[in-house]
């Protein structure tokens, strides 16, 4: 059965932008839900090697925090903890058994930042997760083989571009009188 909502004509543009966001949140809500439930009782427990794990446990955290992003009170702070507890399990691995150039470390660090910065709103310590996450791929860079070089770099031009954007935003905070 469908539902139609009555929208009001004198709504900014990001107020529609959001509206949309939020519309294709709730059409996917129940699918996140299954995929959290999927991976916590059969692919987190049943993977064996590092980098499956990490890649469970990133995708668990991604999921948390995109329920984070629209939800409020307790039930955004308990998603925010949901994520919190799966990035820093994912990044223990990763930062022990895989290298600084891997894709799936650095997507991790990358999406780990974001959360600092837009759930979280410490734009430092997400400032200073990307910064070290890319001086430490960069330190590596040679040891980087074919395969995953072109997924590590862009991943790297993301990171970089984050911290372009997050320096200048707090920049311009410090500007404003």
């Amino acid at each position: 059965m469908a539902t139609t909502t009555t929208v009001p004509d004198n709504l900014t543009r990001d107020q529609y932008v959001y509206l949309a966001k939020l519309a294709e949140q709730a059409e996917r809500y129940e699918e996140m839900v299954h995929i959290l439930r999927l991976l916590d009782s059969n692919l987190i427990p049943s993977a064996t090697a590092s980098e499956s794990k990490v890649f469970y446990l990133k995708m668990k955290g991604d999921y948390h925090r995109y329920l984070a992003e629209f939800k409020a009170g307790d039930e955004r702070n308990a998603a925010a903890g949901d994520t919190m507890l799966s990035y820093k399990a994912a990044q223990d691995i990763a930062s022990s058994d895989l290298a600084p150039t891997h894709p799936i470390r650095l997507g991790l660090a990358l999406n780990f930042s974001v959360f600092y910065y837009e759930i979280l709103n410490q734009s430092d310590k997400a400032c200073s997760m990307a910064k070290q996450a890319f001086e430490e791929a960069i330190a590596e860079l040679d040891t980087l083989g074919e395969e995953s070089y072109k997924d590590s770099t862009l991943i790297m031009q993301l990171l970089r571009d984050n911290l372009t954007l997050w320096t200048s935003d707090v920049q311009d905070q410090l500007d404003e009188p």
